[in-house]
Protein backbone atom coordinates (compact mmCIF):
# COMPACT_ATOMS: atom_id res chain seq x y z
CA UNK A 1 0.00 0.00 0.00
CA UNK A 2 2.69 2.55 0.92
CA UNK A 3 4.71 1.40 -2.00
CA UNK A 4 1.89 2.32 -4.13
CA UNK A 5 1.38 5.84 -2.94
CA UNK A 6 5.03 6.67 -3.40
CA UNK A 7 5.07 5.16 -6.94
CA UNK A 8 1.86 7.26 -7.94
CA UNK A 9 3.81 10.66 -5.88
CA UNK A 10 7.14 9.83 -8.09
CA UNK A 11 4.86 9.12 -11.39
CA UNK A 12 3.10 12.49 -10.41
CA UNK A 13 6.17 14.56 -10.00
CA UNK A 14 7.85 13.08 -13.19
CA UNK A 15 5.08 13.93 -15.23
CA UNK A 16 5.19 17.69 -13.88
CA UNK A 17 8.84 17.84 -14.57
CA UNK A 18 8.04 16.43 -18.12
CA UNK A 19 5.29 19.14 -18.83
CA UNK A 20 7.83 22.13 -17.09
CA UNK A 21 10.69 21.50 -19.00
CA UNK A 22 8.41 21.29 -22.13
CA UNK A 23 7.42 24.46 -21.84
CA UNK A 24 10.56 25.83 -21.19
CA UNK A 25 12.19 24.50 -24.04
CA UNK A 26 8.70 25.82 -26.06
CA UNK A 27 9.98 29.47 -24.52
CA UNK A 28 13.46 28.92 -25.49
CA UNK A 29 12.67 27.77 -28.92
CA UNK A 30 13.80 30.36 -31.56
CA UNK A 31 11.01 31.71 -33.50
CA UNK A 32 10.82 31.30 -37.33
CA UNK A 33 12.77 34.53 -38.81
CA UNK A 34 10.80 36.66 -40.94
CA UNK A 35 12.34 38.09 -43.87
CA UNK A 36 11.42 41.89 -42.96
CA UNK A 37 13.53 43.24 -40.54
CA UNK A 38 11.63 46.12 -39.59
CA UNK A 39 8.49 43.64 -38.06
CA UNK A 40 7.96 43.47 -34.73
CA UNK A 41 8.00 40.78 -32.37
CA UNK A 42 4.73 39.78 -32.73
CA UNK A 43 5.09 39.31 -36.31
CA UNK A 44 7.57 37.06 -36.94
CA UNK A 45 10.20 39.34 -36.40
CA UNK A 46 12.91 37.47 -34.49
CA UNK A 47 15.99 39.90 -34.81
CA UNK A 48 17.85 41.32 -32.02
CA UNK A 49 17.63 43.54 -30.52
CA UNK A 50 13.80 43.74 -31.63
CA UNK A 51 13.02 47.53 -30.40
CA UNK A 52 14.33 50.43 -33.08
CA UNK A 53 15.98 52.31 -30.01
CA UNK A 54 18.07 49.26 -29.39
CA UNK A 55 18.57 48.80 -33.61
CA UNK A 56 19.44 52.44 -34.13
CA UNK A 57 22.06 52.38 -30.72
CA UNK A 58 23.34 49.08 -32.09
CA UNK A 59 24.35 50.57 -35.42
CA UNK A 60 27.87 52.03 -36.31
CA UNK A 61 26.21 55.93 -35.91
CA UNK A 62 24.22 55.30 -32.55
CA UNK A 63 27.84 53.79 -31.30
CA UNK A 64 29.41 56.80 -31.95
CA UNK A 65 26.08 58.30 -30.49
CA UNK A 66 27.14 56.41 -27.25
CA UNK A 67 30.72 56.82 -27.31
CA UNK A 68 30.32 60.50 -27.68
CA UNK A 69 28.15 60.36 -24.53
CA UNK A 70 30.45 58.19 -22.45
CA UNK A 71 33.44 60.61 -22.94
CA UNK A 72 31.66 63.82 -22.83
CA UNK A 73 30.72 62.19 -19.22
CA UNK A 74 34.48 60.94 -18.65
CA UNK A 75 35.88 64.74 -19.09
CA UNK A 76 32.50 66.26 -17.17
CA UNK A 77 32.45 63.62 -14.25
CA UNK A 78 35.48 61.49 -14.16
CA UNK A 79 34.43 60.35 -10.82
CA UNK A 80 30.72 59.34 -11.64
CA UNK A 81 32.10 58.06 -14.81
CA UNK A 82 34.61 55.11 -12.89
CA UNK A 83 32.31 54.72 -10.50
CA UNK A 84 29.80 53.56 -12.92
CA UNK A 85 32.13 51.68 -15.15
CA UNK A 86 32.51 49.36 -11.87
CA UNK A 87 29.24 48.34 -12.56
CA UNK A 88 29.71 47.27 -15.95
CA UNK A 89 30.97 43.82 -16.34
CA UNK A 90 34.36 45.35 -18.50
CA UNK A 91 35.52 41.75 -20.05
CA UNK A 92 32.34 41.74 -21.95
CA UNK A 93 32.14 45.23 -22.94
CA UNK A 94 35.57 45.09 -24.01
CA UNK A 95 34.61 41.50 -25.86
CA UNK A 96 31.70 43.60 -28.04
CA UNK A 97 33.79 46.53 -28.62
CA UNK A 98 36.78 44.31 -29.73
CA UNK A 99 34.66 41.97 -31.93
CA UNK A 100 32.68 45.16 -33.25
CA UNK A 101 35.94 46.62 -34.34
CA UNK A 102 36.83 44.25 -36.10
CA UNK A 103 34.36 43.78 -37.99
CA UNK A 104 34.42 47.02 -39.11
CA UNK A 105 38.03 46.80 -40.32
CA UNK A 106 36.87 43.96 -42.41
CA UNK A 107 34.16 46.05 -43.76
CA UNK A 108 36.50 48.70 -44.70
CA UNK A 109 38.61 46.01 -46.49
CA UNK A 110 36.32 44.48 -48.46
Amino acid sequence: MIMTDVSDARSETLARMAASRAEIRRLLEPHPVSSDPSAGPGEGGAFFPRSRTMRVLMSGRGLGTIGAVVSGLLVARPALALRLLRLLPVGAVARIVLVKAIASMRGRRE
